[in-house]
Order: C-alpha cells, then structure tokens, then sequence
C-alpha cells in the first residue's frame, strides 16, 4: 500500500530557504462575449519560462537547478513561471523510479509558489498505487499550497504510451487575469487541443516539453502557428543537454496573440522573462474577429 501524503507534511521535510527579493453557434457567441474586451485585467505581468538541462532520474540536483536559476530572474508577486514536462527527472518511463509518489516534487512546486508569491506550472510523472501505467501531468500551483489543476498529457508519443496512460480533460487556470491551458509536448502537434482549450477562455497557451534536437524546427513553426490561430499567447518551454537517449535543443520561445516572438532562448540553460499584457488577445480578436468566422468547430 502506497502511504497518504499530505503536502503540507511533505513540505516540512524541505529545507527551508530564504529569498532577498461540438458546441453550437450560441455557445460559440457565449464564449466569444467571455473572451471580449469588456473582461477586467490587471496590469502588464510576466511570465518565466525556465529552461533546464534536466539531470537524469535526479529530482534534487533539478530542485536545486531551478532555485539558481530563478534567483537571478527578478521575478515578482503575481508572476507565472512554467518548467519543462518532467522537469524533475527527464523524460523516463521507468515510472517506479521517477513517480512523484511522495509528493516531494509537488511539495517543491508549491514551496516556490509561496517563496516567490508567483502561480507555477511544472511537469511530473503521477503513478497510483500498485498501477502498471502512470500519467505524465503538468501541475500547476499558487501560493498557500493551492494545487489550481492538473492537466493529463493526451497524447503520449509512440512508446510512451506503453507506460503512461493518455489523459481525457483539457483544463484551463486562471492566472491574473488570464485563462491559461496548459499541454505538454506532443500535444502541439495536435491544433484540435488548442481550439477546444479557445473554446473554454484560453488567452494563453503553456506548453512544457522534452522535445528533441533532430525535430527543433518543428517546434518552433508549430508553437508559433498554435499563437496565429487561436489568437492566443504561447509560451513554450524545452529543456536542454542530453539524456541517455536523446538530446534536446532548448529554444524556448514565447509568442504573442499576433504570432510576434516576445523572446526566444538559445540551445543554454537559463529564464526567458517576458512582458505579458492580460487585455492583448481580447484586442487583437476584437480587431480581427476571425475566430467568429470559424465553421467546423462542431
């Protein structure tokens, strides 16, 4: 039997660490009056996108990876930070090495929220108890051990699916005045995802991966396509280095409603921090409605 976790208890045994600064055209309409520019936003916020060379099937030397990293961002209240898809041991289907069944990589995820007062999205493998597959999750956290969703990846790629079972839920978080959907890797190859994730309120896009080097151009046309056509924000954010059977580009990027690339990392470890103004996707889809005009959504 797999004991109960609590993440408050968890978070006790971390070191404590201190911090110096189908529907139809009516419900289509519906949607449509919710993503409009009459929704109250806050100020221009940032997003983190943090770019890591994962170290293999080690959740503490990737813990510390991330405190060093963004202790040099100059992240504030109210920011979001997004980690890679199994940001905490890299992409290993050796599920009973790598399932967070104790909950220390949540405890991690919710630690930080509360240290930097930020909402965070990272990446983890979820095995229940005595189960032969797990699910690769994107769990997303705020302040005050708040757990706001987490999102199932859809579509595993290939082998994948051979220990990890395919989530059923697109899920959507609210993020200072936002609508963020979050996905994981394979899924940006899949545009029918995004639209249905438009068609709950998305403005934003956060998509976590471990996507190969050999496919990098791919990555990139794609994200910026999954932005163009749902009018949306798109963060995307991919590890780097090398595990023991691929190697990984980085080339985070992150791309505004238009198609615009706010910033764009190299192939290096580090936080592309960009400017995020929560009213640009209503704007720009009042400005050109072209969503309205969309006719196989059924």
């Amino acid at each position: 039997m797999c004991p109960a976790v609590s993440l408050g208890d968890e978070r006790a045994g971390l070191r404590p660490r201190s911090r110096a600064s189908h529907a139809d055209s009516l419900a289509f309409a519906v949607i449509w009056t919710f993503l409009g520019p009459q929704r109250q936003v806050h100020s221009t916020v940032k997003a983190h996108l943090v770019q890591l060379d994962i170290a293999w099937e080690d959740p503490v030397s990737n813990f510390e990876s991330v405190r060093n990293l963004t202790d040099k961002a100059g992240i504030s209240p109210g920011d979001l930070l997004v980690l890679p898809e199994m940001f905490d041991t890299g992409f290993s289907f050796r599920i009973e090495r790598t399932s967070d069944t104790s909950g220390r990589t949540l405890a991690f995820l919710s630690e930080l929220a509360d240290e930097l007062k930020v909402t965070v999205q990272g990446g983890r493998t979820i095995a229940p108890c005595q189960a032969s597959a797990a699910r690769n999750v994107m769990s997303v956290v705020a302040p005050g051990n708040s757990v706001l969703v987490e999102y199932t990846k859809i579509h595993p790629f290939q082998r994948e699916a051979e220990r990890f079972e395919p989530g059923r839920e697109i899920v959507t978080y609210s993020w200072e005045g936002l609508r963020v959907c979050p996905a994981i890797c394979y899924d940006l190859r899949f545009p029918e995802l995004f639209r249905q994730g438009m068609r709950r309120g998305a403005d934003v896009f956060a998509i976590g991966a471990c996507w190969p080097a050999l496919r990098a151009h791919h990555w990139r046309a794609l994200l910026i396509a999954r932005a163009i056509e749902n009018q949306a924000y798109v963060f995307g954010v991919n590890r780097t280095g090398k595990d023991p059977m691929l190697h990984y580009a980085g080339g985070s990027i992150a791309i505004s409603p238009k198609g615009d690339i706010l910033g764009e990392l190299t192939d290096a470890p580090g936080i592309l921090s960009v400017d995020v103004n929560p009213a640009a996707a209503a704007e720009w889809r009042s400005a050109f409605p072209a969503l309205k005009d969309a006719r196989l959504l059924g």
